[in-house]
């Protein structure tokens, strides 16, 4: 045992990796202020289910399909089965390795050499010589294992887990995202039925106007010019009703590719849309973000896989202590084969192994392991950051949609009986067709940009749930072997 310690710390000694002690690395780290945007806030609204957020029915319904079906979201969950098949296969190499084996083979020794010329006086049993063509039979179990005196396989176990929990996270931000999408785009479809209809009776009204405008050329009250020019504008709007119409295919197609299946209609409560939205919504603080978002989470735990990267890769100068061991029988024919003890035969084997010359190799995936580290930590602290910036864009966003749709819904209400005026007036000779076209532009482009203000409240107010981390139907870590 003396010897065997002696020979330990000989190899340990020779090799040793040069600055073995590792000074841990640092990088400017973001500093979060106390709240955003100068805004006391009570509890972020990232911790309320999205059910309760969208708190509509037929979208929950879309979303809940999503979640089962969606087909980026099943190739995360297999990622998550790999990284745990990884931590079972770095626990195995922790652990003895046992085989069972059996053979059978016949070798032929050349006369002139030490074994050929030996068997050639020797008795195999008695009064038989050893044959020519030696047949060979054995059968038992080969162990082997490797001492982890310095603890780098459980380093590479430790970080296979990390990889495996932040692969767990990157599969919620999968969710979150997926959550979001499948709502963006379902508003979005909401809009374009709106859309659909403002535009559906736009080209009733200017057909209207158009037949009216023919008329008065008959009567000799309007010219060729104005006809064209009703013409003209009645052919716009049903060109924009023609694009409306793709856009709204496509938008329920992305949706149905969301969902995991073909192309079918979108069940969907039209008037969401118009309903108010809530006055407010609540941020917490920017220190929830590091629990609330899964991004962040990802990113913490690929700097700790990292850091035990870099452990494995400094442990890996160090001596290795393998102890193999065997027993079984072994014979030359088949009837002796289980025959003991004079057929069985046993090993037990212990070596120091240790890079001393030419580690350039170990050096470079030492050198590589910390560049990792460094990279993983710089990649955190910038999550972070991106994470905070999103927030306070989002934040933005919600706050000047609001003005926007509340202006909007004021240039509606101020344009909304123009039309009829500028009809009336017309009729009566008081106004001329130009009158009547400009009337019936503004109040479709009153209409339809009314529409997009809501959708843009509404795309707020979804970025902003989340950039606060909310969305979140969250996975938890399965049970390793």
């Amino acid at each position: 045992m003396n010897t065997l310690r002696r020979s330990i710390l000989l190899a340990l000694a020779l090799t040793a990796p040069l600055g073995c002690a590792y000074t841990e690395p640092k990088v400017p780290e973001v500093e979060l202020p106390a709240s955003f945007d100068a805004k006391s806030a009570g509890p972020s609204v990232a911790g309320m289910k999205w059910q309760d957020y969208f708190a509509d029915e037929k979208l929950n319904a879309l979303i809940a399909t999503a979640l089962e079906s969606n087909y980026d979201l099943r190739v995360a969950l297999q990622r998550i089965e790999i990284a745990r098949a990884s931590i079972r296969q770095s626990t195995g190499a922790v652990l003895p390795q046992v085989s069972l084996g059996a053979g059978a083979g016949v070798r032929k020794f050349g006369l002139y050499t030490m074994d050929g010329a030996g068997n050639a006086t020797t008795d195999i049993t008695p009064g038989r010589r050893v044959p020519v063509h030696y047949p060979d039979f054995v059968i038992g179990l080969q162990a082997s294992w490797e001492i982890d005196l310095w603890g780098k396989l459980r380093s590479m176990r430790s970080s296979a887990r990390a990889q495996y929990l932040a692969t767990i996270e990157g599969t919620n931000l999968v969710i979150t995202i997926l959550v979001s999408e499948v709502a963006l785009a379902y508003f979005e479809l909401l809009a374009l039925d709106h859309r659909t209809d403002i535009l559906a009776q736009t080209v009733a009204r200017q057909t209207q106007s158009l037949e009216i405008m023919r008329l008065q050329k008959e009567a000799g009250r309007a010219n060729e010019l104005g006809v064209q020019q009703f013409e003209g504008q009645l052919a716009s709007t049903e060109a924009m009703v023609a694009a409306t119409l793709r856009q709204r295919k496509e938008t329920e197609n992305q949706i149905n590719l969301l969902l995991g299946r073909v192309p079918q209609p979108i069940v969907r409560s039209k008037d969401l849309l118009l309903r108010d939205v809530a006055a407010g919504i609540s941020l917490g603080i920017p220190s929830d973000l590091l629990e609330n978002r899964p991004d962040i989470r990802e990113a913490e735990l690929q700097v700790q896989a990292t850091k035990f990267d870099v452990e494995a890769a400094r442990k890996a100068f160090y001596p290795s202590l393998t102890l193999s061991a065997g027993v079984g029988y072994q014979a030359f024919d088949p009837r002796f084969l289980f025959v003991t003890p004079e057929s069985l035969v046993y090993s037990a084997v212990g070596g120091i192994t240790a890079p001393l010359l030419n580690r350039s190799g170990l050096e470079a995936q030492l050198d590589t392991s910390k560049a990792m580290q460094v990279q993983a930590m710089y990649n955190y602290q910038g999550v972070i950051l991106r994470a905070f910036v999103e927030v306070e864009n989002a934040l933005v966003a919600v706050e000047r949609t609001s003005e926007v749709v509340a202006q909007k819904k004021r240039q509606k209400v101020a344009v909304s009986g123009t039309v009829d005026t500028a009809d009336a007036l017309f009729r009566a000779g008081k106004a001329t067709y130009l009158d009547v076209l400009l009337a019936q532009q503004n109040t479709l482009e009153a209409e339809l940009e009314l529409i997009d203000a809501l959708l843009e409240q509404r795309l707020a107010g979804i970025g902003l749930y989340r950039a606060l981390g909310g969305g979140l139907h969250p996975l938890t870590a399965k049970p390793t072997q």
